[in-house]
């Protein structure tokens, strides 16, 4: 199959050749004829399944092909993402699908000035693609009119939910006119996934070209056992040793972001950090150095799990593992995308091993276990028999056996964005304002 059989439009056609793409992903071969349609779609797919341009080209299409009811320009489709690096790249993406068509899109997100963006919808535009927090300041403020939307995305709903965005999602749904097509795309089905989408769609399509939680075929996992003060050193000998030279590597939390790229920087090892206490800015310059190669290290706490991507990545290395089993799927999907290969190599201590055995339990098979001479942990907390790999000058490693536990860490994780806001729930939103 190709995208000439698929009833899009020439000039979506051109856009996408220029694109470079000729072959539909599956996820895009099965969710672009549902759109075209009128539908609701409920789609699980992972990250890197091409999901993006699948509501992408249908919307645009969709849109094209039917003029508005009122001659003012106001936002007919409204496409909802968790950070604001997806909002970013998904907004890119309608730019470049949408070139040879007349329509306008804008993307807003928190963390930049809100001025530009009140002037850019004055102008009028078809398509808008928001995080929650910042789409409410705008509602508050009266200068976004959501009555005329046609067509609602939810992308990443499940991280969504994770991050807390539920109360604000039902605010905005009770905005919105209530005959509308709904889009619904998600990495995993959980028992709230389903509830949102038994109370927001109707009588959907339902498409899922993954099995549940699975971790990218395409990735080489891998587990090295070291002792905990010894990780910093054996990642930087294995990016030497290996010529990586552009590695995503996640820790749990923002000060360990900051200070692993600080210390691999000081191994010679050129590097950036990109968390929720970064301005928007300095994000937004972190990743393109990183697409680009001016850095060879891109160090992210897990706000950088989902929705960033960058092509052809080769290696993700877990520095900590995460506490959120399907965090590590999430994680180590940032390579292997759209069927190219990739490798994902965990460091994991003793204290970790708990949290091992948990993503092993999701993923329903053992990873290998290796260890790299010189980098051994001590042998009364190895828990499992590793296989030694790749020979390295000798070394003491030093023995580090503190438990710190879960508390401190989840506690750290517990917002990447430094404006989220309290609720009065027991958790607070993740609202990225």
């Amino acid at each position: 199959m190709t995208f000439n059989d698929l009833g899009l439009a020439t000039e979506l056609l051109r856009a996408v050749s220029e694109q470079g793409y000729s072959q539909p992903t599956p996820i895009q071969s099965q969710a672009i004829p549902v759109v075209l349609k009128g539908g609701d779609l409920l789609a699980g797919a992972q990250t890197g399944t091409g999901k993006t341009a699948g509501f992408t080209l249908p919307l645009l299409q969709r849109l094209h092909a039917a003029q508005p009811q009122s001659a003012k320009r106001s936002v007919r489709a409204l496409v909802l993402t968790p950070t604001r690096e997806l909002a970013a790249q998904v907004g890119e993406s309608i730019s470049a699908y949408g070139k040879f068509l007349p329509l306008r899109s804008s993307v807003i997100f928190g963390g930049v000035s809100i001025r530009p963006q009140i002037d850019r919808l004055r102008q009028g535009i078809d398509v808008l693609v928001a995080t929650p927090g910042r789409l409410l300041d705008h509602v508050n403020q009266k200068t976004l009119d959501l009555s005329q939307v046609e067509i609602l995305v939810l992308d990443e709903a499940d991280r969504m939910l994770d991050m807390g965005f539920i109360r604000d999602i039902r605010k905005i749904l009770a905005l919105l006119p209530k005959k509308r097509q709904n889009l619904l795309f998600s990495a995993t089905f959980s028992n709230e996934i389903k509830k949102l989408a038994d109370n927001l769609l109707n009588e959907p399509a339902m498409i899922e070209v993954a099995r549940r939680n699975t971790a990218a075929e395409a990735v080489t996992q891998s587990i090295h056992q070291v002792e905990k003060s010894r990780k910093r050193a054996l990642l930087s000998h294995l990016i030497s040793n290996n010529n990586w030279q552009q590695v995503l590597v996640f820790t749990r939390t923002k000060h360990g972001a900051n200070r692993l790229a600080g210390q691999l920087a000081k191994d010679g090892i050129s590097s950036a950090a990109i968390h929720g206490n970064k301005s928007q800015g300095a994000r937004t310059k972190a990743l393109a150095d990183f697409k680009k190669n001016a850095v060879r290290v891109l160090v992210a706490t897990d706000i950088a799990a989902r929705g960033l991507d960058i092509d052809q990545l080769p290696q993700v290395v877990n520095f900590e593992l995460p506490n959120v089993p399907e965090d590590y799927v999430h994680r180590i999907g940032r390579t292997g995308r759209a069927g190219r290969a990739g490798e994902a190599v965990s460091l994991v201590s003793s204290d970790e091993m708990k949290l091992l055995k948990d993503i092993e339990k999701l993923l329903k098979r053992k990873l290998p276990k290796l260890t790299v001479t010189g980098f051994e942990p001590a042998a009364n907390v190895a828990a499992e028999p590793a296989q030694t790999k790749r020979p390295h000058p000798p070394g003491k490693p030093r023995r580090n056996n503190r438990n710190h536990g879960n508390a401190k860490a989840a506690a750290n994780r517990r917002d990447e964005d430094p404006r989220r806001r309290r609720s009065g729930s027991r958790k607070s939103s993740g609202r990225e304002s």
